[in-house]
């Protein structure tokens, strides 16, 4: 089924920002894994999942309405700190929100409503799951200190 060429583009556009959002996750998980911070390790590594299911759920679809994926992922700087990665995906979170906001509408103006239901569901992820947590996280690092929020890290589960 041949996609209108515009909506296509977008989400092109889109995978190159999952694919960059699983590669920043990817090296900040790494990177607390190395600092022996299991559960945000196990938290960021299954963001990283999620974020390869979305870019998979873009890919399928630019090949259903025929479009040619761009599978480079957009350039990003990753964190050092504990604070500064979770800063930095907060803001990727966020730079997605807006982007699959503008993306469902473009889609309904060219009345792609599968493209559109697909994005609403990233993006209720994107709302509801990601920024959400990472939002918390931050406050409480300003609640607790960095020092005490990171005890509260050490342990490996995913909810956490």
């Amino acid at each position: 089924m041949k996609g209108h060429p515009d909506v296509v583009d977008y989400l092109k556009q889109l995978l190159r920002g999952e694919l960059s959002a699983r590669d920043q996750y990817f090296i900040h998980s790494r990177r607390y894994e190395d600092m022996g911070l299991k559960a945000l390790y196990a938290r960021i590594d299954h963001e990283m999942e999620e974020e390869t299911q979305h870019a998979d759920a873009l890919l399928r679809r630019i090949l259903f309405l025929e479009g040619d994926p761009d599978m480079r992922p957009e350039p990003f700087v990753a964190g050092k700190t504990v604070e500064d990665m979770l800063q930095r995906d907060l803001e990727v979170e966020y730079r997605v929100r807006a982007n699959l906001a503008k993306g469902m509408a473009l889609c309904e103006q060219h009345g792609d409503f599968v493209s559109r239901e697909m994005l609403l569901t990233q993006l209720q992820d994107t709302e509801e799951d990601h920024a959400h947590w990472l939002e918390q996280q931050l406050g409480l690092i300003q609640r607790l200190g960095i020092e005490n929020y990171l005890l509260t890290k050490l342990d490996g589960k995913v909810g956490d």
